[in-house]
Parts: C-alpha cells; structure tokens; sequence
C-alpha cells in the first residue's frame, strides 16, 4: 500500500503490481507478465510478473515505478463499512 492505495504485492511466487489501465495492453505483452485473474476474469489495470521475469534489480524497478507512477493518480479503494 502506498498513500492507503494499493500498489505492488506479491502473491505465492509472483508480483502483482497494479497499474494505468491504459498501459495494460502494451505491458501484458511483456515476459512473465500474466493478467490478474483471482475472480476468474481478468481484472484490467491488474497484473501479475512472474518471479523468472524479476531476475534483475533493473526489470524488478521497472515494474514497481510502474505502479508508483499509477499511484500518484489512482483512486483509492472505497473503505468497508
């Protein structure tokens, strides 16, 4: 979480990283890159790198200002009753 908005996570062997949907259609094309799909359908703006797809500090850094730069603009999620 970055300013109570999600941002980056890492699920099992995976990153997730939440981005400009706007970029999703270019980035999911990426290596180890796999749309977002824990209810079943793809969730755009969504995605998870595979760890194989992380083996430098440059292709990890990229993914995670990817998601910091989505942040500055991004909603935060509507907060639970």
């Amino acid at each position: 979480m970055v300013n109570e908005k999600m941002c980056v996570g890492v699920e099992q062997e995976r990153l997730m990283v939440r981005l400009d949907p706007e970029k999703y259609d270019e980035v999911i094309e990426k290596e180890g890159c796999r749309p977002m799909d824990f209810t079943g359908k793809p969730m755009k703006g969504f995605v998870f790198v595979d760890i194989e797809a992380l083996n430098t500090k440059r292709k990890l850094e990229y993914w995670v200002n990817l998601a910091l730069e989505f942040n500055r603009i991004a909603k935060p999620s509507k907060k639970k009753k």
